[in-house]
């Protein structure tokens, strides 16, 4: 908060945060980081996240589940519990939203590694740069040596 801008009002509170979470799911850290960089007090906070918590207008699993959704495309399991950590949610959520969505991990590299290859390595430099892109990308070693070994 800059020295020229006023202390917001106790009122403004629920208003901000309601318009908040209208955007998009946000995970509890999240939101009360927003809101005290805004300037509202952390005692006001942690009630109002209570009470929208108990109504389900606020929930970690929820946002962990939307953020999977839009990200999995582009970035495997490691690096979404990275970026998911990053953001609050506890391990336990991530675990339950990550081993509902491992199904098609191999498949979602595999579009990761066609976008950006297309072709099989030619030569053990090439295979280790491609290699690395993909455990960038958050992909289990597991699920890259997999995918590397299908080509050829």
């Amino acid at each position: 908060m800059t020295k020229n801008s006023k202390k917001p009002e106790p009122g403004e509170l629920r208003e901000r945060a309601l318009r908040l979470l209208a955007r998009r799911e946000h995970s509890r850290f999240e939101l009360a980081r927003k809101l005290e960089l805004a300037g509202f007090l952390p005692e006001e906070i942690t009630p109002l996240l209570d009470e929208f918590e108990q109504k389900n207008w606020l929930s970690d699993r929820r946002f962990a589940e939307s953020w999977v959704a839009d990200h999995r495309a582009r970035a495997g399991s490691v690096k979404l519990a990275y970026d998911l950590r990053q953001r609050g949610v506890n391990d336990a959520v991530i675990g339950d939203v990550l081993n509902a969505n491992r199904d098609g991990e191999l498949e979602r590299a595999r579009e990761v590694w066609l976008k950006k290859f297309g072709t099989p390595p030619a030569d053990a430099n090439e295979k280790a740069r491609q290699i690395r892109f993909l455990q960038g990308r958050g992909f289990s070693p597991g699920v890259v040596f997999a995918l590397v070994a299908t080509l050829g």
